[in-house]
């Protein structure tokens, strides 16, 4: 029963406010409009934009390799890794971040390299994404800065929601320091425990992983992955908006903005941002002149290209990583 609960909070219950939003949001859209939307849609446009994704996982792949390979020995090659995270992007599809467990494990039995570490790795992998989202939210609010402003001035609630972070802040710390006394007496009450010890190797690998960006041999080539990653995501919203009537008016500095929407979506815990990717990307889109129809549009053409493209390489990554499990000349360079 434990298990069956367990799944329903992981898969059903996400999926199911993910549904219910795509829904609400789209209940109103006929088929026709989307039909009359796609068939002016320049799919040249959408093909590039899907090929250059391509890429962006090809290097986010090599940018994980380097973090991986900080050993002499053992070494793994770009294959296992690349089709190990087209398979983690799949499981994401169904059940929200435990892609990032998946990958590491389809690495990890390929190359025995310790799930811990490949942890680890991932960890840092996505801080440094969180960093570069960061700055991306950050240079897109400084260059749309009249678009922002009226944003807070439609949504109208800054002071009372500053009122409510202040008010709440107590009992936040009242929370953290109840957690951490929890932990302590835990901790001291199970220090014998094997379980412990177990964690405890766990928690050593998992930091060795943290390590590893000190450890590359190819630091520079790290950080440019890192930018390029951004870049290439960049290219394909921008492209997606050249390929529709509606869209390719669009600047470069509004794009940037619906792309960093978009990838607020993206971050909810639903499965592969479904509901919260395209209310984002229509919210904003209304104010540079689209029509709320129009924008959700765009969200899906956007949403649906790449969940598209994970879905053939996420396939095609479950045999290639069996045939990988099955040929040890190809597991390690």
């Amino acid at each position: 029963m434990k298990g069956i609960s367990k799944t329903i909070l992981q898969v059903i219950v996400p999926l199911a406010l993910a549904l219910g939003l795509f829904w609400y949001l789209y209940k109103d859209l006929s088929i026709s409009q989307l039909y009359d939307a796609l068939r002016k849609t320049s799919f040249l446009w959408v093909a590039l934009s899907i090929a250059v994704s391509i890429l962006g996982y090809y290097i986010r792949a090599w940018r994980w390799k380097l973090l991986i390979n900080t050993e002499e020995e053992g070494k793994v090659s770009i294959l296992p890794v690349f089709w190990g995270l087209m398979f983690g992007y799949l499981v994401n599809l169904l059940l929200p971040r435990a892609g990032e467990l998946a990958r590491c494990g389809a690495v990890n039995r390929i190359s025995k390299v310790p799930v811990g570490k490949l942890l680890g790795t991932v960890v840092l992998e996505r801080t440094v994404d969180m960093l570069f989202m960061l700055l991306a939210v950050l240079l897109a609010l400084y260059l749309e800065k009249g678009t922002f402003f009226s944003i807070l001035a439609k949504l109208g609630a800054l002071e009372s929601l500053s009122e409510k972070v202040v008010n709440f802040m107590p009992f936040f710390f009242i929370i953290v320091l109840l957690l951490f006394v929890i932990g302590f007496l835990l901790s001291r009450l199970l220090a014998q425990s094997q379980i412990v010890n177990k964690a405890r190797q766990f928690v050593t690998q998992f930091v060795a992983g943290l390590k590893s960006v000190g450890l590359i041999s190819n630091v520079w080539g790290f950080w440019v992955a890192s930018v390029s990653i951004w870049i290439i995501y960049y290219l394909m919203m921008y492209w997606l908006a050249l390929a529709m009537p509606v869209t390719e008016m669009l600047t470069p500095t509004a794009v940037l903005m619906v792309m960093v929407m978009g990838s607020i979506g993206m971050v909810a815990p639903v499965q592969g941002g479904i509901g919260t990717f395209h209310a984002l990307v229509a919210f904003i889109l209304v104010f540079y002149g689209l029509d709320e129809e129009e924008g959700k549009i765009f969200a899906v053409v956007v949403h649906g290209s790449q969940v598209l493209t994970i879905l053939v390489f996420g396939i095609v990554s479950v045999l290639a990583l069996w045939k990988l499990d099955k040929s040890p000349k190809l597991k390690r360079e």
